[in-house]
């Protein structure tokens, strides 16, 4: 990159000041992750739109990293964005710096800052955005946790009162009395998911309506497109694009945030979207867009995560298996979607080897076939 291209970046893009990190900690935005030297103090020339950041606290001595906790943020042109780290916590400290005259303050002393900001690195932007063009400010705003953090760990407590000296010997004396009449597993720890942790992904409705007949259910047994249709009226209805944002909010939280929870959402919008055959015709925008995501998704998974997923109750194959074969046989599909959807089966099987033309009765392992 030139110095005048640098200069303009610099400019125009956005800052992250991010205060007192400790020398060591993992640190990330969108697909990089670095080790925090002790002169770090952010990152510059942050392209406009959403951005993902991310933080690890790391005990050097013992070699061991905290499990990961990040948040989305979506970066104005020209805005600074101020974080300070809690040593206490190990975490992100909960003061928010919106007051603009020390916003200011830190703008005017931006040149002096320079040195000890990273600068964005746009060798991976077109990557980050394949990833995430979809995820958008009314998005985030409907799945992040209210705490505004996204942790890998699931953040549990106890159902019961463990406040006080007195509240854990009354558990004590509790739990006692129950080994006599209780099994192993009911004298596990009672705990429960801390409210306003967890990311408010949507639910799946009901794959059929209420009062349906067997012949009803059965239908919509075989075309998931009635449950697809009442999750975009109750979820999406004024953008269902916005549900392809939740495919992409999961993937990256789960690719890069680390949340497993979110891979199993991944799982459950892939096979709604690849199962519904009525709703390909009815949203062809939709499943345009959805093969063009799934296309960038599918070349970032890890490759030993990739084979777990492939080999799993055959997950990935069988689902786009019968995606295919219902852009083929639906009626009233536009040419140009059955047209897109075939290139991206040639490269299905030219990428991977996977042959979606043989059936099999079982569903089992995919078919390799090799392509010269």
């Amino acid at each position: 990159m030139d110095q005048k291209t640098a200069q303009t970046l610099f400019e125009e893009g956005a800052t992250l000041i991010f205060l007192n990190v400790p020398e060591g900690t993992e640190f990330g935005i969108d697909y990089n992750t670095w080790t925090v030297g002790e002169r770090f103090k952010g990152v510059k020339m942050i392209p406009p739109g959403v951005h993902f950041v991310y933080y690890s606290a790391v005990n050097i001595r013992d070699h061991q990293t905290a499990p990961r906790t990040g948040f989305f943020h979506n970066f104005k042109r020209k805005e600074i964005l101020v974080k300070r780290w809690n040593k206490k916590d190990e975490d992100i400290a909960e003061e928010r710096y919106t007051d603009p005259d020390e916003i200011a303050r830190y703008r005017d002393t931006l040149r002096d800052l320079d040195r000890f900001l990273g600068p964005y690195p746009y060798d991976s932007l077109k990557k980050w955005v394949s990833l995430s063009n979809h995820v958008t400010e009314s998005v985030l705003e409907r799945l992040m946790p209210e705490c505004g953090k996204i942790l890998s760990a699931t953040q549990l407590e106890s159902d019961d009162a463990t406040r006080t000296t007195e509240d854990r010997a009354k558990l004590a004396e509790a739990r006692k009395s129950e080994q006599e009449t209780s099994t192993a597993e009911q004298q596990l720890p009672r705990m429960h998911v801390i409210s306003g942790t967890a990311i408010r992904f949507s639910a799946i409705p009901q794959n059929y309506p209420q009062g349906a007949s067997p012949s009803e259910i059965t239908k919509h047994s075989m075309d998931s497109s009635y449950a697809l249709q009442s999750l975009l009226d109750s979820s999406y209805k004024d953008n269902p694009k916005d549900l392809l944002g939740e495919l992409q909010f999961a993937f990256v939280c789960f690719l890069i945030g680390q949340v497993y929870d979110s891979f199993e959402q991944w799982k459950k919008l892939v096979h709604l979207l690849c199962t519904s055959e009525d709703a390909i015709h009815n949203h062809p925008e939709v499943y345009s867009l959805f093969i063009t995501i799934l296309h960038f998704q599918l070349r970032e998974i890890p490759s030993d995560f990739f084979v777990d997923i492939v080999s799993s109750d055959n997950f990935l194959t069988s689902n786009l298996r019968l995606f295919f074969d219902n852009l083929k046989e639906s009626q009233g599909v536009q040419v140009g979607l059955k047209e897109k959807g075939l290139k991206f089966k040639r490269s299905l099987t030219r990428h991977f080897k996977w042959n979606f033309n043989v059936v099999h009765n079982d569903e089992d392992d995919p078919v390799v076939v090799e392509v010269s």
